[in-house]
């Protein structure tokens, strides 16, 4: 049998995404980003995010679908994020997924974001299950061990700030322009990591949760104390925070992967990898510094293209692509949800109410 076509829908949060995928082979991804939309506020506005989804998501599966040269009616699937995220993002395109299955008397796939980014390095290197992923966003840090396309124990994660939430509040506090990751790396190039003492959370206690709220609040204590005593932040002031706060994330980062890769390996993976994922995972230093710890365990290292890193529709049509071969298919019923952990199993990590589990 061929591979089925699918399509697939991300608008999770500030993306609005779609795609085309045959198999492993990405015929199409189209990214329509609303950096602009939300630079006067700092951060992403809920409304306005799904405001722009609803207007954008059409005219991104139409322009997925002409660049992959085929037509509606070819598609075996329709793939779309159905949660965790901003909910009316998530179900702009819950809503226009089901129109184009049933239009289209066609499956629908209803998929987790998250498993979307920890299945990523099956669609760009075919790693075999299982596999340990750091999955490391804007609004999410676990370790994972992937077992299968809904089997997924966690193994730690943030109990606050996840790092890329971090960066974000770095570069406002700093003056430097979002998304935080880029400019915090940017402006850490050539700059003095060791100057500013940081903290480096949660390294003196067990276990492989993290936490990056209290290392904000050093940096901004940091900068106060040097503007109240010079009336300013000079350049260099603002390059040494930046590098200072990024090795503090690193070593984080390092120490608490090495803790999960000891957890993972004492399972006697058949072939053993680490992948990592999730926009900070673009980050130059961070990867350097895991790939180093991975070839110190004889363990294969792999992180998808900076594309497949951030948000995008590809990985929503792999992930539905697996759910169908499992036989996985969602219905009308499906619904957005803001809240959806991958490990059911575990404790959550940030509390829970009516809605479930954040994480």
């Amino acid at each position: 049998m061929p591979d089925p076509l699918i399509l697939g829908l991300e608008s999770s949060c500030d993306d609005t995404a779609a795609a085309v995928l045959r198999g492993r082979e990405i015929l199409s991804s189209v990214v329509m980003g609303q950096t602009e939309l939300h630079a006067a506020f700092g951060g992403v506005v809920p409304e306005i995010a799904a405001r722009a989804h609803a207007e954008k998501l059409d005219l991104a599966v139409e322009e997925a679908v002409s660049r992959a040269g085929v037509a509606l009616a070819d598609l075996d699937a329709v793939a779309v994020t159905a949660g965790p995220g901003l909910i009316g993002g998530v179900l702009s395109g819950v809503m226009l997924a089901k129109g184009l299955a049933t239009g289209l008397g066609k499956p629908l796939l209803g998929v987790n974001h998250l498993a979307g980014h920890a299945l990523t390095p099956r669609l760009t290197d075919g790693l075999e299950y299982p596999y340990l992923m750091l999955l490391v966003s804007g609004g999410h840090c676990q370790f994972l061990i992937a077992r299968g396309p809904q089997a997924f124990t966690r193994l730690g994660g943030t109990i606050d700030d996840a790092p890329g939430e971090a960066f974000d509040k770095t570069a406002r506090l700093l003056g430097l322009p979002q998304p935080g990751g880029p400019s915090v790396e940017e402006a850490s190039k050539e700059a003095d990591e060791k100057r500013f003492a940081f903290p480096r959370p949660l390294l003196d206690r067990p276990g492989c949760d993290l936490s990056f709220s209290g290392l904000k609040t050093a940096l901004l204590r940091t900068r106060d104390k040097l503007v109240a005593e010079q009336g300013g932040l000079h350049e260099t002031d603002r390059a040494d925070l930046c590098a200072g706060f990024q090795a503090a994330v690193r070593d984080v980062l390092r120490e608490k992967t090495r803790r999960a890769l000891a957890l993972y390996l004492a399972e006697s993976p058949a072939a053993p990898a680490f992948a990592i994922a999730g926009g900070v995972a673009a980050n130059k230093a961070i990867r350097a510094a895991l790939e180093t710890l991975c070839a110190e365990d004889g363990v294969r290292f792999t992180a998808p293209p900076l594309a497949l890193c951030t948000d995008n529709a590809a990985m929503i049509a792999y992930a539905g692509s697996e759910l169908l071969a499992a036989g996985e298919t969602a219905d009308m019923t499906l619904a957005a949800r803001p809240r959806w952990p991958l490990d059911r199993a575990a404790a959550p990590l940030l509390g829970s109410g009516k809605k479930g589990a954040k994480a």
